[in-house]
């Protein structure tokens, strides 16, 4: 008898719930913080770029949202020294996702 069937003796009339969560889901159970994120635009090199930076929770989630970003705005990016890089000048469209997403974010710059 394995624990399932156990379960199934001890509680009849319980109907056990599928957990379907997916990748999706666990991205958006980002931790949120207090402080506002902050973006900032910057040249490097002569080339536009979006910087995000401030965030206080796991690395993990930190670059799970760079993915989420860069996947949405099909652009390219990096995560460096707890800091987003992304490609281009693209504050106004992060902004909103991330406000959608339920964080705090702070314009710098520009």
């Amino acid at each position: 008898m394995d624990l399932q069937d156990q379960l199934k003796n001890l509680f009849p009339d319980h109907t056990p719930e599928e957990s379907t969560e997916t990748s999706e889901s666990n991205s958006k159970k980002l931790w949120l913080q207090d402080d506002p994120i902050i973006c900032k635009y910057e040249k490097r090199k002569g080339k536009p770029i979006t910087i995000l930076e401030g965030y206080t929770g796991a690395t993990e989630d930190f670059k799970a949202l760079a993915k989420t970003l860069k996947t949405k705005l099909s652009v390219g990016g990096s995560f460096k020294d707890d800091k987003i890089i992304i490609q281009g000048d693209y504050r106004n469209q992060i902004m909103e996702m991330l406000k959608v997403m339920g964080f705090n974010v702070k314009r710098v710059g520009g």
